[in-house]
């Protein structure tokens, strides 16, 4: 939209309730849709309560700095999330050797590659050469199993499960935005009368960011860097730029990729794993729908960040009461949340007919759960539907 000589017109300028509605929106759905799979994630790789809550701090804290700073700077709507289908892959990789200091070295190795996309342009171009097809069943793979656990939680204890699956599945038709928001509030009732809450649960509750000495092992660079980086950039970074662009916006990627890398590989010193360019809540502070003049969306962005702030403070309540809960109720809410990607995932594996097969051979051992060498299944998955395509081109190029 082209502003007049004489400056916008009313419609256009709108006013600043707009973005910082939107930012505000962004931030409780973002952080309301998934953090019950990031506590998730780090629990699997072996953190304490404790260290989950850390590192559920660190995160909150690193994507409202990023956020507020780039787009102060950029005046672009830049906002920031974790990683959730890296928070996923987590949860399906499991406990590595070395424990949760052995995950955090893989969490610095990645955050190390995502600088290095963005300094080094010959591996960003690398990194998108990967095909798409095999990016997204790598993905959806890691999901899979993951979106089970609502059929297994309505099985295993249907009295708690089946109001969280309805609550959710009512929003998703009257407020989509907020099915999972009301999927999370459902399941905070249901554990709250049915279980019985230790006294001291939230005697420590205040964030208290602890450090966690980081090793490296050749399991967890394999098994737990390499995917998270691959899925990180093929499932947040690159579908955030295309948010962006679709919205008039041209980011350059370099000081994007360098400050979230820099930021995540110091946010895992207190137990955090990746940040990355937002993209589902990314479109909501980008969209017209933050302001009709675009050039004051960067406010929504801004605010969204002020809010992580926030929530970064209530990290360690957040990680005592999921600490107390079922666990099977905390992978319903989880899959609930991740179904959605992990139907983008399948139609964007699939979609390609040059790619279909090779998308499948990547897609079922990733959803194997398969441990080999020590190496997880997502890696796995993408060498052999990466083989099968280039064994496809050499035959088709043959012929």
């Amino acid at each position: 939209m082209i502003d007049s000589p004489s400056g916008p017109t009313k419609t256009q300028s709108g006013n600043l309730f707009q973005p910082i509605f939107s930012g505000l929106l962004a931030s409780l759905v973002g952080f309301a849709s998934s953090f019950a799979i990031i506590l998730q994630g780090f629990d699997a790789v072996g953190a304490t309560q404790a260290q989950a809550a850390s590192g559920l701090f660190a995160l909150c804290l690193g994507m409202a700095l990023v956020g507020i700073g780039m787009s102060y700077i950029t005046k672009m709507p830049l906002s920031i999330a974790w990683s959730t289908p890296g928070a996923a892959l987590l949860i399906t990789t499991g406990a590595v050797q070395g424990g949760f200091p052995a995950a955090v070295g893989a969490f610095i190795v990645a955050a190390t590659l995502v600088v290095i996309a963005g300094f080094w342009r010959p591996f960003g171009r690398a990194v998108a050469a990967i095909p798409m097809p095999l990016a997204s069943a790598m993905l959806a793979g890691i999901l899979f199993n993951l979106c089970l656990a609502p059929v297994r939680a309505v099985a295993e204890l249907p009295t708690l499960a089946l109001p969280i699956v309805l609550a959710w599945a009512v929003c998703l038709r009257f407020a989509r935005i907020w099915a999972v928001p009301a999927a999370v509030a459902v399941s905070a009732v249901m554990i709250a009368v049915s279980t019985e809450l230790p006294a001291d649960l939230f005697a420590n509750a205040w964030p208290a960011p602890g450090l966690v000495v980081p090793t490296l092992n050749f399991d967890a660079i394999i098994g737990i860097a390499l995917p998270l980086f691959v899925v990180t950039m093929a499932s947040q970074n690159i579908p955030g730029l295309a948010v962006l662009r679709s919205n008039g916006y041209q980011p350059d990627v370099k000081p994007i990729f360098v400050s979230t890398g820099i930021v995540s590989a110091v946010g895992a010193l207190l137990g955090g794993q990746l940040i990355n360019l937002a993209a589902i809540t990314a479109a909501l502070c980008a969209g017209p729908e933050a302001h009709p003049d675009k050039t004051k969306r960067y406010i929504a962005a801004i605010t969204a960040g002020l809010a992580y702030i926030l929530f970064a403070l209530g990290a360690g309540v957040a990680a005592a009461f999921i600490s107390a809960a079922p666990p099977i109720l905390i992978e319903a809410v989880a899959g609930l949340a991740l179904i959605g990607a992990l139907a983008n995932a399948l139609v964007g594996s699939v979609a390609d007919e040059e790619f279909r097969l090779p998308a499948i051979l990547t897609f079922v051992p990733a959803a194997s759960g398969l441990t080999l060498f020590g190496v997880g299944a997502a890696f796995w998955g993408l060498i052999v539907g990466g083989a099968l395509h280039a064994l496809l081109k050499t035959k088709k190029a043959a012929s």
